[in-house]
């Protein structure tokens, strides 16, 4: 499961590497997280504990195979914001243009509204560790690889 974790962390660090936001960015500036900060988040989450924590925070709103309130999360780490076509997102969010490496995952579950003000998402996980489970389970739970022909 670490291994996983560790080679999920170091895919969304090259993915994000190559979808960096271009002038968007420079005009409003968010937060940069610290690297020990990000590595942490990768490293030291729970995904057996995170799986209860996603149900009972995030599963009113959230599914991972199927849209809701909020958009489905199964390969959610390592995809583009606002990237599921059958989902209707808004304009607020939309805007947003992040890769969901585990550090953006860590601020945006820490203060949505802080990433993306009017987003209609506005549940706040304030513990670090939930945060960091939460994550992991979400890491723990990528799209399946294609079809071999």
């Amino acid at each position: 499961m670490r291994n996983l974790l560790i080679s999920a962390a170091v895919i969304c660090v090259a993915a994000a590497a190559a979808f960096l936001p271009s002038s968007a960015a420079a005009q409003a500036p968010a937060a940069k997280p610290k690297p020990a900060a990000a590595a942490a988040v990768a490293v030291t989450g729970d995904a057996v504990r995170g799986e209860k924590l996603y149900t009972a925070r995030c599963g009113a709103c959230h599914g991972l195979d199927a849209n809701r309130i909020g958009p489905k999360h199964r390969g959610v780490v390592g995809r583009k914001s606002a990237a599921i076509s059958d989902f209707t997102y808004t304009a607020a969010f939309k805007k947003l243009k992040v890769v969901w490496t585990p550090a953006n995952l860590d601020r945006w579950l820490e203060n949505p509204t802080r990433m993306a003000p009017g987003t209609a998402m506005a549940l706040r996980t304030v513990v670090p560790k939930d945060r960091a489970d939460i994550i992991a389970y979400l890491a723990a739970n990528p799209l399946p690889a294609p079809a071999k022909p």
